[in-house]
């Protein structure tokens, strides 16, 4: 349904070539190094290894959309696909961007927020304002999220610090009349918009009659076991609650269906979501057991990355800050994105660093 209402609000087949009839802006990639490849990668998130890369100048954007399937990229990602597609052992890969929410209100307060529709506090803002300087440099074609504002507004805040500048836009599917609202009808503005797609099914896991509750509090009304119980085993849900296996049947079940063949078709794609969806969807990723994934800790606001490259999915950890050009050099297809950035946006400014 998401990606019919997205064909309906892109209104056919568009190509746009380049908006400002300078064709010397494809730069010349044999200038593109990969020396940085040697250089280690940053330790970020528990087991996870990291880099990290962007985009820069858009001049060319390229939108084509039919009944079985919508492209979404710009000049920098266009110029790259071009130098490796007379190739033909070169197989296609993508970027997959993981995002839990910055630090939610609910979070701060120390109660279960489980579906319970809570905003960012002002330092989930800035997680989430982080979390895309360290994106800044990494494709985007597509963003996925949870119907969870909190959700919603890590993305939104994430994407105002990428170097690609496009503004992402919510596709609306709840009725024919709020996608036929929702369009837009200028082909310049389109090239410039990422669409975002929400979905119920990456919501954070239901916490039942729990949720509202403190949870220092409930361990100790029903005792510290119990409650690590209901938080933490994979198969035991929270009274008229969801467990996780139950989560990560219906957010898998999603991702299947709906992300992966977006992937396999070459998008690059973002994830904003939540702890225990995200942790369902790492668990089919890295492929782990029910004892694994019940071990695994999501930072608030901590990027991961993942490269999609014959059918299989390649952890590449939490990129660090887009100044450190070491991390860059994760593929060629990469490299030579944040190269185009450079050629036509410049070096990115110091400031967006992130320790």
């Amino acid at each position: 349904m998401a990606a019919t209402t997205l064909y309906q609000t892109v209104g056919g087949t568009l190509q746009s070539c380049r908006n400002n009839g300078n064709s010397g802006l494809c730069p010349d990639y044999g200038r593109v190094s990969l020396r940085s490849v040697s250089k280690g990668f940053k330790v970020d998130v528990g087991l996870l290894r990291g880099g990290s890369f962007c985009s820069r100048k858009r001049s060319t954007c390229v939108i084509q959309a039919s009944g079985s399937q919508a492209m979404v990229f710009d000049e920098a990602s266009a110029s790259s696909s071009a130098t490796t597609s007379d190739s033909k052992n070169k197989t296609s890969e993508a970027a997959l961007i993981l995002i839990r929410h910055g630090e939610s209100m609910w979070n701060e307060k120390n109660l279960f927020t489980g579906c319970v529709d809570v905003p960012l506090t002002t330092k989930g803002v800035e997680e989430a304002v982080d979390a895309g300087k360290r994106i800044s440099n990494i494709p985007i074609d597509m963003i996925y999220t949870s119907s969870l504002i909190r959700a919603q507004m890590t993305a939104m805040l994430a994407l105002t610090q990428h170097r690609c500048k496009k503004v992402p836009t919510i596709i609306h599917e709840e009725s024919e009349q709020a996608g036929a609202w929702s369009q837009i009808f200028s082909e310049e503005t389109i090239k410039q918009c990422i669409p975002v797609v929400t979905a119920w099914q990456l919501n954070e896991r239901m916490y039942g009659e729990l949720q509202g509750l403190n949870k220092q509090e409930t361990a100790d009304k029903y005792g510290q076991e119990q409650v690590h119980e209901w938080r933490r085993s994979y198969d035991i849900p929270p009274p008229n609650g969801e467990s996780l296996e139950m989560c990560a049947e219906r957010a898998v079940a999603y991702f299947k269906e709906h992300i992966e063949p977006q992937l396999a078709g070459g998008k690059n794609l973002m994830i904003a979501a939540h702890g225990n969806s995200l942790r369902s969807i790492i668990m089919y990723l890295d492929k782990l057991t029910s004892q694994e994934v019940i071990s695994l800790e999501l930072a608030t606001g901590i990027p991961m990355l993942y490269i999609f490259k014959d059918g299989r999915f390649i952890r590449r950890g939490s990129p660090p800050a887009p100044s450190e050009a070491g991390v860059y050099a994760y593929t060629s297809t990469l490299a030579q994105y944040r190269q185009n950035l450079d050629d036509m946006f410049g070096e990115p400014d110091e400031d967006l660093a992130v320790s």
